[in-house]
């Protein structure tokens, strides 16, 4: 009977308090070097659903408020989140984008069909002029992805002309001819995208030749120096970094690698919102997986470039469900639970522990699109919401260009269910990241994926003295539970006091489904 009512309650979603054993653990605060690159809290944005259009612009004439044409709520949250750099226009979109399509009159710009996103009507109305301008306003780097697929050499180098290019060349005349006079600063540039897919089902041996000759015309103008990214692997393809590295080698400045905590490719792929504690914890292990993946890619790279100059950028990441209900489909719009917010706070956690080779990450999408930061409203009411994953994001933002600090936590192992490629998985019950900041505080997370238990963690100080610390904590009653338009702030931070300094100890009880973030000074 006991056991049958524990089953129902857990199946149902509800937290219950319960003790379990000590964990210990060592921060090392004297032995840090590796900066925490800010770009690996970088955001991705493509024409893809309602990410643009309805998310991040409306037009002037909307009368949903907007900054130039831009979403104003969407627009104050982003800058709120200091985003350091955002992708654009694609994703798949970007193979089949031709830049000329999207610049001068809104009005006399042509309509293409987005053949890979549900086959809505593009307007071209959101071009270069209203992503760049939106860079400069944001104050973050604007990362492009260039055709290759579709497009030809001559149209990406006359892109790069026109938009980085000061004077006497003929686009930047036609840049100041549609009314901006000084060009802008681009650092990133992606040659193509998903390659060996939707970019071109293309071979790494063929591609690798195309990024060559792409990146010799692709030049730098007027003291714009250009990081040029090779289109990497998907996920578990090794091949492809491998036959980069020997053929491209540095030649390239980066390469890209996607990796999507997602079922599979082909039938359904699970409904966001899931009470399932089942599907949560499969949930943590194939999204905890993406470190085996990273360091297998280093392992390739290491071979031949021992000194790390190619970074490797995570530009695709995050979850993937079934799209809503109701929802169009090909647009991928996907609610955001408190176990998307985990997928976010334990993949970050990743990316920090291999910043010596990962240098960008971006998540899939900014808005309206798989796990997003911000969701509007789809009916043109003008709501928006916050997701539990921006949330992530906002707690984790001290990191950004901080120093990491190595940290052991020792804990229990839960073996959850994995799939075909590995049946089982064992994911730590606590999760740690450290840092240490430029005014020299320390930035201390820890993310505890147990949906029962708390965790009681002792954590020795070595080489820090601290004297106060403070934080937040994000939990929920449920797994599944979401922010909507009515009810905005479910999951959402809130202080945490269960951080206790005694001497050289810091100790912290960890509530159950809970990321905490802390301030040790």
């Amino acid at each position: 009977m006991r056991k049958n009512l524990m089953a129902a309650i857990i199946a149902a979603g509800v937290s219950l308090s319960m003790q379990a054993g000590q964990i210990e653990g060592t921060l090392h605060a004297d032995q840090g070097s590796q900066k925490i690159y800010k770009e690996i809290y970088g955001q991705f944005a493509e024409h893809l659903g309602s990410c643009i259009y309805g998310g991040l612009w409306v037009g002037e004439n909307s009368p949903i408020p907007n900054i130039q044409g831009y979403r104003k709520d969407v627009f104050e949250a982003l800058k709120a989140l200091q985003v350091p750099v955002l992708r654009w226009p694609g994703g798949c979109f970007a193979d089949e984008y031709h830049w000329m399509d999207g610049i001068g009159p809104r009005d006399k710009r042509p309509s293409m069909q987005n053949n890979n996103w549900g086959g809505t009507i593009e307007d071209n109305s959101f071009g270069t002029h209203e992503f760049l301008n939106l860079c400069e306003m944001l104050g973050c780097e604007p990362y492009i992805s260039g055709n290759v697929g579709s497009g030809t050499v001559e149209e990406l180098a006359k892109w790069v002309e026109y938009m980085t290019s000061e004077d006497g060349t003929p686009m930047a005349k036609l840049r100041k001819q549609n009314g901006r006079e000084k060009p802008w600063k681009v650092k990133y540039l992606g040659v193509g995208n998903e390659s060996w897919g939707c970019g071109g089902n293309m071979r790494p041996e063929y591609y690798g030749d195309l990024f060559r000759r792409y990146s010799v015309y692709c030049r730098n103008y007027d003291g714009n120096k250009l990081y040029k990214i090779a289109s990497g692997a998907s996920d578990y393809d090794y091949n492809w970094t491998k036959v980069l590295m020997n053929n491209v080698g540095n030649r390239m400045n980066g390469v890209s690698l996607h990796y999507y905590t997602v079922t599979g490719w082909s039938g359904s792929k699970g409904a966001a919102i899931d009470p399932s504690i089942d599907n949560f914890y499969w949930t943590m292990g194939k999204c905890l997986e993406i470190e085996d993946v990273i360091k297998k890619h280093k392992a390739i790279m290491d071979e031949k470039d021992p000194k790390r100059q190619v970074g490797l950028l995570v530009d695709e990441w995050g979850t993937w469900w079934d799209e809503e209900p109701g929802t169009i489909s090909g647009h991928l719009y996907q609610q955001n639970s408190l176990r998307d917010a985990f997928v976010a706070a334990l993949s970050l956690n990743v990316f920090h522990r291999h910043t010596d080779r990962v240098r960008m990450a971006n998540i899939a999408q900014v808005v309206n699109v798989l796990q997003s930061m911000i969701l509007t409203d789809q009916k043109g009411t003008g709501h928006m919401v916050l997701t539990p994953t921006y949330h992530v994001f906002e707690m984790y933002r001290p990191f950004q260009e901080s120093t990491y600090l190595p940290i052991e936590v020792n804990c229990e192992n839960k073996q959850v269910r994995g799939d075909r490629r590995s049946p089982q998985r064992n994911v730590p019950v606590v999760s740690a990241s450290a840092a240490r900041t430029a005014d020299g505080k320390i930035i201390l997370s820890l993310v505890n994926i147990d949906v029962e238990q708390t965790q009681s963690v002792d954590i020795t100080l070595e080489g820090t003295t601290a004297k106060a610390v403070t934080g937040r904590v994000l939990t929920s009653k449920s797994v599944a539970d979401y922010n909507d338009f009515d009810h905005p702030s479910t999951v959402a931070p809130r202080e945490f006091k269960d951080a206790k300094l005694k001497k050289n100890i810091l100790s912290v009880k960890l509530p159950a489904k809970s990321i905490v973030v802390l301030t040790l000074n």
